[in-house]
């Protein structure tokens, strides 16, 4: 029973399995924001070739983690941190996860909405997940075209604000948020609203 609790979440701390999720998939969406970003300022070059070439498949990646990531989270809902701080502070918090695991969902599911009415399929890791071919369906590629690169940046302003967040609670505030997602269980008593 101490393995799974290192594995779950507590009251005190984030567990194994929040953590390794939380850290692949932000090492994973710096890749992904990495190629937007190179597609958008180094358009034509090797290096934006070389992180492109990947963007299909790391969002996919992405697509299944925050599915996974959120089922984990709500089977270890009841045994996960409080926020610290004030009520407010503690609305907000909801309000801002929730936000990002939105966008989070939204942002590769109209890409995979536009390829799947594109035509072009879709290729994950070498393996097709969408088939080539067929006509395309102007319903499905057009909510993607509209929306996948403007949500995206959206989502990636929400996790800027998110790591300047985990960083004032923990070198400015000084409560055991960050050292929560970092360590794991934190014995350090809760800083006071």
């Amino acid at each position: 029973m101490a393995r799974m609790s290192t594995l779950q979440d507590t009251p005190t701390g984030y567990g194994t399995v929040t953590r390794a999720l939380h850290w692949g998939m932000a090492a994973l969406f710096a890749w992904q924001f990495a190629s937007a970003i190179l597609r958008v300022v180094a358009e034509d070059t090797a290096i934006e070739k070389f992180f492109w070439s990947t963007h299909y498949s790391v969002g996919f990646t992405l697509w299944v983690l925050v599915l996974l990531r959120g089922a984990w989270g709500l089977a270890n809902l009841r045994r996960r941190p409080r926020p610290e701080g004030s009520a407010a502070v503690a609305r907000a918090a909801r309000l801002g996860h929730l936000a990002l695991y939105l966008l989070m969902i939204a942002v590769p599911s109209l890409a995979l909405l536009r390829s799947a009415g594109s035509g072009r399929g879709l290729t994950v890791w070498g393996v097709e997940v969408i088939a080539r071919g067929g006509e395309q369906v102007r319903a499905l590629t057009a909510p993607g075209s509209a929306l996948h690169a403007p949500l995206g940046w959206a989502l990636l302003v929400l996790i800027v604000g998110h790591v300047a967040m985990a960083l004032w609670h923990g070198h400015v505030r000084g409560d055991a948020t960050l050292t929560r997602m970092t360590r794991g269980s934190s014995d350090r008593p809760a800083a006071q609203a």
